[in-house]
């Protein structure tokens, strides 16, 4: 038999929990950028993919994979999808045949700039309804959480 936990700690744990509380954040906004994107065919995650292979050449599996905070075999399965749409390429490393390198294609630069202007908006209004210090101290609380996952930009 195990020893039950207090109601009062269930309700302690219910409040102060950071993961909770990001993960509640996360999914809050996932779905409204879901909601956004869904006209340009894109979801969240995959404007997210697409931005971060938006780069002058093209990204190693392990770059992307860090910068998103994701493993490689959820990037693998995310790549899959958009390479059957035509918007991903991924090749093999000219300089190690045994790494992959993954760009977009002209179809996914298309799709990128085609949600751009969405995401824009719909950032800025995310924004509007917080304070005026609110999203610069939550970006850096986030990024501080995150810190050993990856640099921000290379």
């Amino acid at each position: 038999m195990t020893d039950a936990i207090s109601y009062a700690a269930t309700h302690h744990i219910r409040d102060s929990c950071l993961c909770l509380h990001a993960q509640r954040a996360a999914r809050a906004l996932a779905r409204r950028f879901d909601d956004a994107l869904r006209p340009v065919g894109l979801t969240n995650s995959q404007f997210s993919l697409l931005n971060a292979l938006n780069r002058p050449s093209p990204a190693t599996m392990g770059d992307v994979a860090r910068l998103l905070g994701a493993d490689r075999t959820t990037l693998t399965a995310a790549l899959k999808v958009l390479e059957r749409e035509g918007l991903t390429l991924t090749q093999a490393d000219p300089a190690d045949q045994r790494a992959r390198r993954i760009a977009l294609t002209p179809a996914g630069h298309g799709r990128l700039a085609a949600a751009l202007p969405i995401w824009t908006a719909v950032h800025a209004a995310l924004e509007a309804g917080l304070d005026t210090d609110q999203p610069a101290e939550l970006r850096r609380g986030l990024n501080a959480l995150a810190a050993p996952a990856a640099p921000l930009c290379e």
